[in-house]
């Protein structure tokens, strides 16, 4: 069976983690995950404390393996999700946009591991030094927020340096891409896009529907002086479009996308909504359970080292 040691840190039967996408990746899809054999995560985003218990409490009313949590540093909710996380035990924490630095202590307390998403090797030295358990190196293929360097030269220059686990994201959808990551010295992947046409993902059917018919160049980034998202092109992101183009000013940015990552989740709206995803959207072509997901990605990558080894 194709296991590293991410799987004995995390206790998990396969490296494979599901990434904690806001409003996408709730109880229902990071139980699920968990129950077939990877590390479901729940989305914390900007939601309230509150909400994100009940998340908390329902994944573990649907299954009894780890999951985690992710917990985006620039919620206004931040201190009070982590007292939601250490009061629940949950087992792992995955954190974004932002250094999870001084609630290291608080977390280690209760024996929650910690993997904070870089997507450079300064951000990864410096988070290493907080005492985190690993790190997710996230390349610019990815949906959501991105970084400016690709997963290929992202994670080898990551895994060279620094001393813990690296796992691998952006731009990986199948066994192929688990066996490559392996390969550049990761232990592991975190996925969004496909699980996002998972059975058990809520978002709404038109956002699934928008992925499964994208092309290879469907997806472009939106935003302004490095803080860029990737998306599938529609009529809101030509009006990004016509703000970078006249130089208009962040506030202006701002306006335009507040709100538009939950009127595509729940409302369904893929005209003006924010269909995020990452560059691997062309590949997926249908929505499957995650146990099936997670099964064809391991049994292709086992079937690919089997050949690898032939090589020698």
């Amino acid at each position: 069976m194709l296991t590293t040691e991410l799987c004995t840190l995390l206790g998990i039967k396969y490296p494979i983690i599901q990434g904690g996408m806001a409003w996408v990746a709730t109880a229902q899809l990071a139980a699920a995950v968990s129950e077939a054999g990877g590390l479901g995560i729940i989305g914390a985003g900007n939601a309230p404390p509150q909400v994100v218990r009940e998340e908390i409490k329902k994944a573990r009313s649907l299954t009894d393996k780890p999951f985690g949590v992710n917990i985006y540093y620039m919620s206004p909710y931040v201190e009070e999700l982590i007292d939601v996380v250490v009061e629940e035990k949950v087992a792992v924490i995955t954190t974004g946009a932002g250094n999870p630095g001084k609630h290291i202590s608080k977390l280690k307390e209760v024996g929650i591991k910690v993997f904070p998403v870089v997507s450079s090797v300064a951000l990864a030295k410096r988070l290493a030094r907080t005492g985190v358990d690993g790190l997710i190196a996230e390349g610019m293929e990815c949906g959501g927020h991105v970084g400016e360097i690709t997963t290929m030269a992202l994670v080898p220059q990551i895994v060279d340096a620094v001393d813990l686990p690296v796992i691998a994201a952006g731009g990986i959808y199948d066994g192929r891409g688990l066996i490559a990551a392996l390969s550049l010295g990761a232990v592991g992947v975190q996925m969004g896009t496909r699980f996002i046409c998972a059975e058990e993902c809520t978002v709404h059917p038109n956002y699934k529907a928008a992925i499964i018919e994208a092309k290879d160049r469907d997806t472009v980034l939106t935003g302004y002086n490095g803080h860029y998202v990737r998306v599938l092109k529609n009529k809101l992101t030509k009006a990004f479009e016509e703000l970078a183009s006249r130089n208009a000013g962040k506030e202006e940015f701002e306006k335009l996308g507040a709100g538009r990552l939950r009127d595509a989740v729940i409302d369904g709206d893929v005209v003006m909504g924010s269909v995020m995803s990452g560059q691997i959207a062309a590949m997926v072509n249908k929505v499957q359970p995650s146990k099936e997901i997670i099964e064809e990605i391991i049994a292709e990558g086992e079937e690919i080292l089997k050949k690898l080894q032939k090589l020698l």
